[in-house]
């Protein structure tokens, strides 16, 4: 057992639980894992008896609890400065935080639309009034961080930040819904993909025998 426990929701549908895993794996932070299945009966009482929220995912740490998928983040990039789960730069730390808060704040239309759902592909489906707005907005995001930061790595502030962490999300939607990418954030989005901790999360997912008859068309 270890001293961090990570309380999250399916794999297949929580992009919300995706976010702060990601960022806690690449840091090489262990963790112990309590999945709570989500659109059940009990699913709210089991969220309360971790976190007074009531929502997922919540970090516990000894006798902490650190709820929110970015405040979670913000905590694993405290706990491993050496890894640089922020950009070095102040201009790009400004922005990767500012990127990373729109995502977590923003684009209504694209989560309403859009659920995440790993495992299933959906291409005529989603495409209803604001999302296309939505997809023009993250994909101008990751063309700007791609061209001004992106020199050093191929991720959006070269390395592997938070940000990337946030919308990792966002990239499982579009290989779901099948939407058309320029030859910039194709190429981010395949980088995203195609990371080892991405690829077992993924898989995690597929084997997963929950279904929210919600978040499938």
């Amino acid at each position: 057992m270890t001293e961090f426990t990570l309380v999250m929701g399916n794999k297949n549908y929580s992009s919300w639980s995706l976010r702060p895993w990601l960022a806690l794996r690449h840091a090489g932070i262990e963790f112990d894992e309590i999945l709570i299945p989500l659109d059940d009966t009990g699913t709210k009482a089991e969220i309360l008896k971790h976190s007074g929220s009531g929502r997922l995912p919540a970090l516990k740490h000894g006798d902490l609890t650190v709820w929110d998928s970015l405040a979670i983040s913000e905590y694993a990039a405290e706990l491993r400065p050496e890894v640089g789960l922020w950009p070095d730069d102040r201009a790009a730390r400004a922005v990767a935080r500012s990127i990373s808060s729109e995502m977590h704040t923003g684009f209504t239309a694209l989560r309403t639309h859009m659920p995440m759902n790993i495992r299933s592909r959906f291409p005529e489906e989603g495409r209803k009034p604001g999302v296309k707005e939505d997809i023009d907005r993250i994909t101008a995001l990751w063309r700007q961080c791609r061209s001004r930061f992106g020199a050093d790595g191929p991720f959006l502030f070269g390395r592997f930040t938070n940000a990337d962490a946030m919308f990792a999300p966002v990239v499982s939607r579009f290989r779901t819904y099948a939407v058309a990418l320029g030859e910039v954030e194709r190429t981010y989005a395949d980088t995203i993909w195609g990371l080892d901790i991405m690829k077992e999360w993924a898989k995690a997912a597929a084997d997963e025998p929950m279904v929210i008859d919600s978040s499938e068309f």
